[in-house]
């Protein structure tokens, strides 16, 4: 597979990722009314993680496990929870698209790092594309940047911190590591760790509940099956940018859960930042059909 080849699959691979990812979001969100935070990021991972364990058995077994790079395995885990925990404080506080706006700044973090971490080339129309998508969440957040200077602002601020380090953790975990590996170590990790942090204020799980943590775990498990088939496959500082189109389904989502719209500037901000995705897919399209045609 080529490299724009390559690229395009992981495009397509991150957008079903967003959907998925906006649908646990919103499960997340509610569930974060009635549990703590740190009790919500591990009925996540513990929920999903029955379909992550059915999905490696039918890929071969678990044979090839326990040949891994430990390290970054393990880094992945505890970023993980810190990344679940931190996001579902934020979502307390914050709506779904305030939530992503603040969010997506983990793109231009993945887009730095990558550079530095994986030798990555970021040509002139990846940057454009980059800025014109910073720019439009500028936009949605105000020129004050009031959304930072709160504390669910914060915890999503600490969250996509966490993202963006994992995100390039897993580029170079693929490089020796199967995606089986990467999700059920990251899975397994996550929900042990998660549970035992939240164990001393656990709140007994309501039954009324179940039929909502079963959609986090089929949203959160196809979200996680996506998005590492992005990273695998596909430079992160081209597949990072399409994070931004999370934010049409949380604008969608807030008003169809919680009759609530955004504003003038939030809606100026989504155009922009969908238009600078927009764009991307069409540049790596057109290079793709010019170098198979």
């Amino acid at each position: 597979m080529s490299k724009v080849s390559g690229n395009l699959r992981s495009i397509y691979a991150m957008l079903i990722a967003v959907f998925m990812f906006s649908l646990m979001d919103t499960a997340m969100k509610l569930l974060a009314a009635h549990y703590p935070a740190m009790q919500v990021a591990a009925l996540r991972s513990l929920s999903s993680l029955p379909l992550v364990c059915a999905y490696v058995a039918w890929r071969g077994g678990f044979k090839t496990m326990l040949r891994a790079r430990w390290s970054l395995h393990v880094l992945r885990g505890a970023l993980g929870i810190g990344m679940l925990a931190l996001f579902a404080y934020g979502l307390k506080r914050l709506s779904l698209a305030e939530a992503y706006s603040v969010f997506f700044i983990a793109p231009a973090l993945i887009t730095a790092m990558s550079v530095f971490f994986l030798k990555e080339r970021v040509n002139l129309a990846r940057w454009i594309a980059i800025v014109i998508g910073l720019a439009g969440v500028l936009v949605v957040l105000r020129p004050e940047g009031g959304g930072f200077l709160t504390l669910g602002g914060l915890a999503v601020l600490g969250s996509a911190v966490c993202y963006a380090i994992s995100a390039i953790a897993a580029r170079i975990l693929a490089r020796t590591d199967s995606t089986q590996q990467m999700m059920f170590w990251l899975m397994l990790l996550m929900a042990l760790g998660a549970t035992a942090l939240a164990a001393p204020d656990w709140v007994g799980v309501d039954p009324g509940h179940l039929l909502l943590l079963c959609g986090l775990a089929v949203s959160g498990f196809f979200g996680q099956l996506a998005i590492t088939e992005a990273f695998s496959h596909g430079e992160a500082s081209v597949v990072a940018p399409f994070e931004y189109s999370a934010l049409a389904w949380g604008v969608a989502i807030d008003w169809l859960m919680w009759s609530t719209l955004p504003d003038s500037y939030t809606m100026i901000g989504a155009a922009i930042i969908i238009g600078s995705g927009l764009y991307l897919i069409r540049h790596e399209k057109s290079h793709s059909e010019s170098e198979h045609p």
